[in-house]
């Protein structure tokens, strides 16, 4: 016996719980890789690609052209 429950796999509320469960997948997989992808901007001491940047300008290692073209190149 069905108990009036074995109409929700084959009717709307099947197709519709297959969406939501879909969704939430595409959800949780869009979540994590964004996180994944903020934290890999960072270096391990919390440091941005961008401050190693000014901190290498600040000691002289790369000059101002290089240091606007890195810059540029980070920020796009």
């Amino acid at each position: 016996m069905n108990y009036g429950y074995g109409h929700m796999m084959y009717g709307y509320g099947g197709w519709i719980m297959w969406i939501i469960l879909i969704v939430l997948v595409f959800l949780v997989i869009y979540l994590f890789t964004q996180q994944k992808r903020s934290s890999s901007s960072e270096s391990a001491n919390g440091e941005t690609a961008l401050d190693i940047l000014k901190k290498r300008f600040a000691r002289g290692e790369i000059s101002k052209e290089e240091y606007e073209s890195m810059k540029r190149d980070l920020q796009s």
